[in-house]
């Protein structure tokens, strides 16, 4: 898996050097593509998303790459040693409601547990807010007679003729999928297992998704949730990750594409096969591997990111090089148990709608306009003003062709629209209602990502603010400064975030065995039993991905609590080997920051082991570009606005192109790349950094001048 050696065949006119590296990202709006060269050279294209048939979307986004790389497709693919994807698919079908018709089988009394659901709420002050449509009706949730018992021993035999009667009734009733959650099953899952060989004896049906497979957790009801949502999307996402990889094989792809999931990691199609559930954060879980890529190598980096796209922004923060790694989640309401890593998603983005309510009053989202019609500026239709139009109106966005001609912005059809159905209701200006629609959304930005980090514990003075995606670097130095960060990194990749951060996620295997024992009475033979069963199970899965033996990185776990606690918190363990008391330390310190106290001396249970496997991928970096050397000129100078207090200023347009490492610049100004636009604000200071990318030092300048003129401070130094 390390890819082949670099050779000497390059595309055409461009220069690249095989073999390379693509990553394809499908967001609301667009597809973003990121190609990366053996030299560490990177290219990244977008086009439109096709909602309809997001295969469409990412063989448009390869036909445009060969098209501008002025190759075929086929020699495109041909030459890519490493193809990762991260769908939205699974996502999609939860949220409109289109997987497969789900029949359940559950031990004999708990057919409703799906259906009470824990009585679990949002919102537990709110009584009247209907739940989610339950995926199985009562009448497709069957009974199957046999029980295991809390330690894992069979109290009653499994009786087959249970389930074939149930297949008869999935048969009649047309059931596509089915869910198996039998009581106490993740402690052993020999009835799940005798039930599905079964169901492949009485049914004609093949999606069959087994709990103590999926996710042998306890917890009858989220197991079972997760089962069914599994089975649920398994038919669609699957038929798709199949025919795609089919696709992408006759054009020429030399090995199979690898799937983004939800914890961060990348596998392989045949492996995620079983467990589509794996994939509902996909798309946002790739800005863990983005986030690395942001930090030093080495570094134990604090940072947030807040990656902002067309429809939604999507927060997570990295702790001491670290990002939280989850097993609760919660998507549209169905409540999952699927390795997650901790990501907050909100109604926030360039194409968020801004409308005005009976009462007068302004919002922004969460609503947004899509890739079609999309902003009114796109002019295919859409007469709702979103950010894109407001951004335009202040003068922060180029007219014209956006995101290298994806898309053309129309200053006038946006301004028509935020006058019609924001400025005249409200008896404001163009401007000002312009200037509320980003003040408002800001706002709702800061809020999200103090969702994850003051209220995880965490101080964000000392964090850099990390503003990715197409939207993301329009916004970045405001968030901070509202934030209290000293500092926003705006990568010049920030319109393909999540695509480069697919070609820096290592392979990744999560395995979990539920396992009951007192923290410091536990046999160490025991754990280190479980531990090596699990470990096994992970080195193998490796090996069939290509991983040699020195490419594989293993990290234990434990899942801890204290005696009557409910919810469980991980531990890392010493690569050294288990040790209790320090195992009680990474435990207390984690539950310091997480509830604000702890019990000493107080009893800790074991309740999980953990592992996971990493097949760590080699990343060449990219050739480092000269200084800058001299004072960088500006493409243009046009009018902006600032702020209410400020309001029009003539501001400096840079081309990004223009600027190398060691450039430092006080704003205000405005830099364009080519799938981003960057703002730094007034009193603020843009640095080119060694990586190449935009850090932005917040209230570091002095102010600027209010008469328009062009800050005179303005200056470059070379290294």
């Amino acid at each position: 898996m390390t890819g082949a050696a670099p050779s000497s065949a390059s595309a055409s006119g461009m220069g690249l050097v095989a073999p390379w590296r693509i990553g394809v990202d499908v967001g609301g709006t667009f597809t973003d593509m990121v190609l990366r060269d053996a030299a560490g050279a990177v290219r990244i294209f977008k086009s439109p998303s096709v909602p309809a048939d997001p295969s469409e979307g990412v063989l448009g986004v390869l036909r445009l790459a060969a098209k501008q790389l002025d190759i075929t497709l086929t020699a495109l693919l041909r030459d890519c040693a490493l193809f990762v994807h991260g769908s939205t698919v699974a996502t999609n079908t939860i949220l409109e409601k289109k997987g497969a018709k789900v029949g359940m089988l559950t031990t004999e009394g708990f057919r409703d547990s799906l259906e009470i659901r824990r009585g679990i709420r949002e919102n537990q002050w709110d009584h009247r807010a209907p739940f989610p449509q339950v995926l199985v009706p009562r009448y497709l949730r069957l009974p199957v007679r046999g029980r295991i018992a809390a330690d894992g021993t069979e109290l009653a035999p499994l009786k087959p003729e249970d389930v074939d009667a149930a297949a008869k009734v999935f048969a009649e009733e047309g059931v596509e999928s089915v869910a198996v959650c039998l009581f106490n099953s993740f402690l052993d899952g020999a009835h799940e297992r005798a039930v599905g060989s079964q169901l492949a004896k009485a049914w004609n049906g093949k999606w069959v998704s087994l709990s103590s497979e999926v996710m042998p957790t306890m917890g009858e009801y989220e197991r079972g949730s997760t089962a069914v949502v599994n089975a649920y999307v398994a038919p669609k996402v699957t038929s798709y990750l199949r025919a795609l990889d089919e696709q992408l094989r006759q054009f020429g792809l030399p090995r199979s594409l690898l799937l983004l999931q939800s914890n961060g990691g990348a596998v392989s199609v045949d492996q995620v096969a079983a467990r589509p559930v794996m994939l509902v954060l996909s798309g946002p879980a790739a800005g863990v591997g983005a986030l690395k890529g942001c930090a030093a190598p080495g570094e134990k980096a604090n940072l947030i990111s807040m990656e902002i796209g067309g429809t939604s922004c999507d927060v997570m923060v990295m702790a001491g090089g670290d990002v939280p790694v989850t097993d609760e989640l919660t998507i549209d309401g169905y409540h999952l148990t699927t390795p997650s890593v901790e990501i907050h998603t909100v109604g926030a983005g360039g194409g968020t709608i801004a409308w005005v309510d009976d009462a007068g009053l302004l919002h922004a989202g969460p609503q947004g306009a899509g890739a079609r019609p999309g902003p009114a500026a796109y002019g295919l239709g859409g007469e709702n003003p979103t950010v894109t139009d407001a951004q335009l109106v202040l003068g922060r966005l180029r007219p014209g062709p956006l995101a290298g001609g994806a898309v053309t912005l129309d200053a006038a059809l946006a301004r028509k629209a935020i006058e019609t159905k924001l400025a005249k209701p409200l008896g404001l200006s163009v401007e000002e209602a312009a200037a509320g629609v980003i003040r408002l959304l800001e706002q709702n930005l800061l809020h999200a990502v103090e969702r994850l980090s003051i209220e995880r514990g965490h101080n964000p003075a000392t964090f850099t603010l990390v503003a990715a995606g197409g939207a993301g670097p329009m916004h970045g130095t405001a968030v901070a400064r509202a934030l209290g960060s000293r500092r926003a990194l705006l990568p010049r990749a920030a319109g393909a975030f999540c695509a480069m951060g697919m070609l820096q996620s290592d392979v990744r295997q999560d395995y979990l065995q539920v396992f009951l024992a007192d923290l410091d009475k536990v046999e160490t033979a025991t754990l280190e039993a479980g531990f090596a069963q699990l470990e096994a199970r992970a080195r193998e899965a490796l090996a069939r991905d290509g991983f040699g033996e020195d490419e594989v990185a293993i990290e234990r776990q434990l899942d801890l609590r204290y005696d009557g606690q409910q919810w469980p918190v991980r531990a890392p363990l010493s690569a050294s080997g288990f040790d209790a008391a320090a195992a009680r330390q990474a435990f207390e310190t984690e539950h310091q920051r997480l509830f604000g106290h702890i019990q000493p001396g107080g009893r800790i249970d074991i309740t999980a082991l953990r592992v996971v496997g990493r097949g760590r991928l080699d990343w060449t970096p990219p050739a480092a570009r000269s200084a800058q050397t001299d004072t960088p000129q500006p493409r243009e100078t046009r009018k902006v606005w600032i702020d209410p207090a400020t309001g029009w200023l003539d501001v400096p347009i840079y081309d990004g192109a223009d600027l190398r490492p060691g450039c430092r610049l006080d704003g205000p100004l405005l830099v364009e790349e080519r799938t981003t636009t960057a703002f730094v604000g007034p009193r603020d200071v843009l640095e080119v950094d060694e990586r190449d990318d935009f850090l932005v030092h917040v209230g570091s300048a002095s102010p600027p001048h209010s008469n328009g003129e062009v800050p005179a401070s303005s200056r470059a130094e070379g290294s």
